[in-house]
């Protein structure tokens, strides 16, 4: 018997008698009671005016003696109905015992703090065993014309993995139609006086307060419904069976797989998909930027082939914030996989900025969720929940899948008081930690460092420091163009030293843009100008906010300190703010940048100008001690990073075997009894060099490498075709390789050793090109190492005369 079987069963458990039922009919929570809504009309049709015992049911007016009558005349009716049951003999029970096997009408779904279901039996403290309880009535029921299996048991409907109900949406057509034909059920009942019609009563009326409740729950909001059936615990049939209290509802009895597609090896490219049975979600889509060893790549972008090879099982991607490494790859990934895109209102609108450019806007499946929202998706519902960052509408995700509770961090700090919004919504995480949290996936870029990340406001207050002390000077402002809340505290500095703000920089005027229209920044009219604009005002009214804080080659101030900016020329004049700290793998870049601005005279500020948008060590032991986790899964972040956050794990209490280091193209397989990586698949970046998406592999990248390292040398001859004599030739040609002019013994060197490697295959007889050039490459390359101690690469060319 499933566990809707047994909830559907207990709730035809009558433990007492109809008088006390109306007494006591609520539903359970720890917090207070809850009266259960009942319609009037019901109610009308269902109350007795005749029978003295029903008159008993309400204790308000009646007196101690009638109470005293009603308890004599309950027992006589139990011990009738033991009687009874009795004398129907063992055909009768083997039938009703059949009968109990099957699935019955909707349980009461009281909610309590624990996420349960509080049924009939137990609420009124029943003397008798639930299931024969259960059996009677339902044999009553069915003697009173209620078939309950072909007409009521689709509304109850469910996914087994997840327990989500699927039939709610459709109770409301139900409980028009039926509304009707339980008054008439009810009405010959109630105009008789014997006591077994009475209890009848009282069953339809309990099956009327059933149905009620779960109409309303669907009217307010069948997200809410499902959070409860996914996160609450489940009840026994025995009502002298109890939940084991080391099984928490948030503990699920399926497994899932965890898919590392990306974001555990580098800062940056963050994508991990989410696998079950029959559904797979994808948590955010990012790029990374390319390092020292990918000349000529622009940026970097995750292998989703596992996703393309299983697209039937796709439901969506649910995206944490809007940062490049988040979102960066979208407009490539969705080419290939339209699947629905869920996001908060500034995400969605950076995103939208991206999918413009890319000419995709228009087929494009964007959804615009709140926090709060719980999304159903396949075997999963996601839940979006509130916290700070150094973007706006960053969100954590609590993913509700069948193995239990998932709690995804994102990118994320903790920040008691924001700039703009709310704080982080640190309730919700303690709330999912008392119902149970499977796996803890939490950032770990900032695991390193000790104590708590600094409040975002404390930056303003540097600001407004500078911006006192440097009153005569024109201000220029770097740092990132998502960080929403920076570029805010700096207009609001700018406003009240009565300066004009310039915002420069293609993907900064994209981003604060956004945020303009969607009120995410407050703006005095006339504060922002345009860049054409600026020579109208003296320095001293100048603020501007470009991006380059990273020393991106073609930003705003990377081109103002190479002095190959159209509208801005730096002097002696200037301060320039670095509000950015490097990340890893910029620092030369960055030092690079500081170095050239200073050569021109500029003052430049990079101290105390900063903070981080990520949790420090103390930040992540908060969020661990709060949702007490099975098993902690360090993600975002190089290796000592996420080891970092493995031993802050461990300072929590979390036992070492339940903390798990992957890497990219890992597969861990999940269960309230286990988690190990069970799989490997095929994952990695994937490059884009201008147009061409994933055309430069590893051979492409390694050729690069050896021509910037050591150049190339080009070898061409020309051969009779009937013969193979040589009509021209062999001329060398270098590139990276040595100066010519001032090696011409060299070149003419390397010339007789490529004569000599023609005359050696003639003399073998042997006169396939392909084997020609390969001698030739052999000893060209022996000739440049003995002589200069380089690996060039070198490239025969034989063309046919």
């Amino acid at each position: 018997m499933t566990d809707m079987d047994n909830k559907n069963t207990e709730a035809f458990s009558m433990t007492e008698s109809s008088d006390k039922k109306k007494t006591t009919r609520k539903t359970g929570n720890a917090a207070g009671k809850k009266t259960v809504k009942i319609d009037k009309t019901a109610k009308t049709a269902n109350k007795p005016s005749a029978d003295k015992k029903t008159k008993t049911s309400s204790s308000k007016k009646t007196s101690s003696k009638a109470g005293t009558k009603t308890v004599n005349e309950t027992k006589k009716r139990t011990v009738k109905v033991k009687k009874e049951q009795a004398s129907t003999g063992s055909e009768k029970n083997t039938e009703l015992n059949k009968t109990e096997t099957k699935p019955a009408a909707p349980k009461k779904t009281g909610r309590r703090s624990g996420g349960g279901n509080r049924g009939p039996a137990r609420r009124n403290g029943s003397s008798k065993p639930a299931k024969k309880q259960a059996e009677i009535k339902r044999a009553e029921l069915l003697k009173a014309g209620y078939e309950e299996k072909e007409e009521f048991e689709p509304f109850f409907d469910y996914e087994k993995e997840s327990g989500m109900l699927t039939g709610l949406p459709k109770l409301k057509e139900f409980m028009k139609k039926r509304q009707a034909e339980i008054n008439e059920l009810a009405e010959p009942y109630i105009k008789n006086k014997k006591a077994k019609q009475a209890e009848t009563i009282a069953l339809v009326e309990e099956y009327r307060e059933n149905v009620a409740e779960i109409y309303e729950q669907e009217e307010s909001g069948f997200k809410n419904k499902t959070r409860s059936l996914l996160t609450g615990s489940k009840r026994k049939k025995n009502d002298k069976e109890k939940t084991d209290a080391n099984v928490k509802p948030g503990i699920g009895k399926g497994k899932i797989k965890v898919i590392f597609l990306g974001g555990l090896e580098q800062i940056g490219m963050n994508i991990t998909a989410f696998e079950s049975d029959d559904s797979i979600i994808v948590v955010d889509c990012g790029m990374a930027f390319p390092d020292e060893s990918m000349p000529g790549i622009d940026l970097v972008i995750p292998d989703v082939t596992y996703l393309e090879e299983h697209m039937d099982k796709l439901k969506g991607f649910f995206i944490t914030h809007g940062h490049e490494d988040h979102i960066g790859a979208l407009p490539y990934v969705l080419r290939r996989l339209n699947i629905p895109v869920y996001c908060t209102r500034l995400t969605r609108a950076l995103i939208e900025i991206k999918l413009r450019e890319a000419g995709l806007l228009e087929s494009a499946k964007l959804n615009t969720v709140q926090f709060g929202d719980v999304i159903p998706a396949g075997d999963f519902a996601v839940e979006f929940i509130k916290t700070n960052h150094s973007i706006q509408d960053a969100a954590a995700l609590a993913l509700h899948t069948p193995a239990g509770t998932i709690l995804h961090t994102g990118d994320f700090k903790v920040d008691y008081t924001p700039v703009f919004g709310d704080t982080i919504d640190l309730q919700r995480f303690a709330e999912l930690g008392k119902q149970g949290v499977l796996a803890l996936m939490c950032d770990s870029t900032n695991a390193t460092r000790s104590g708590f990340t600094m409040s975002e406001r404390t930056v303003g207050r540097t600001f407004e420091n500078i911006f006192a002390e440097y009153q005569n000077q024109r201000i220029i402002v770097a740092t990132f163009a998502s960080n929403v809340d920076r570029v805010q505290q700096i207009i609001t500095v700018a406003e009240k030293y009565d300066r004009k703000v310039v915002i420069d920089g293609r993907s900064m005027v994209n981003v604060i843009g956004a945020a303009n229209e969607l009120g995410y920044i407050t703006v005095k009219d006339g504060t922002l100008i345009d860049i054409s604009e600026m020579k109208n005002y003296p320095d001293e009214k100048i603020a501007l906010v470009v991006t380059g804080s990273q020393g991106e080659p073609m930003a705003a101030l990377s081109r103002m300190a190479q002095g190959l900016h159209k509208k801005v020329y730096l002097s002696g004049n200037d301060v320039i703010i670095l509000s950015s700290t490097p990340i890893p793998g910029n620092e030369k870049a960055v030092s690079k940048i500081i170095n050239e601005l200073s050569r021109r005279q500029t003052k430049v500020i990079y101290q105390e100008t900063h903070v981080s948008g990520h949790a420090c060590a103390e930040d992540i032991k908060l969020i661990y001690s709060l949702v007490h986790p099975r098993y902690a899964i360090p993600v975002h972040g190089e290796y000592r990073h996420r080891l970092a956050q493995k031993e802050l794990a461990l300072a929590v209490g979390v036992p070492k075997e339940n903390t798990v280091m992957a890497d990219n193209g890992d597969v861990i397989e999940l269960s309230a009894d286990y988690c190990v990586i069970s799989d490997k698949i095929q994952a990695g970046p994937v490059l884009v060099d201008g147009l061409g998406v994933g055309d430069v592999g590893n051979i492409v990248l390694r050729d690069r490498q050896s021509l910037a390292q050591n150049g190339i040398i080009i070898a061409t001859i020309a051969l009779e075709r009937s013969t193979g004599q040589i009509m021209a030739g062999p001329d060398i040609v270098t590139r990276g390789f040595v100066y010519v002019r001032e090696n011409e013994d060299l070149i003419e060197e390397a010339r007789n050793v490529v004569l000599d490697a023609l005359d050696d295959c003639a003399l073998s007889g042997n006169d396939d090109w392909a084997h020609i050039k390969n001698v030739i490459k052999d000893e060209l390359n022996e000739f440049i190492w003995k002589r200069m101690k380089r690996t060039p690469m070198i490239l025969p060319i034989i063309s046919e005369v």
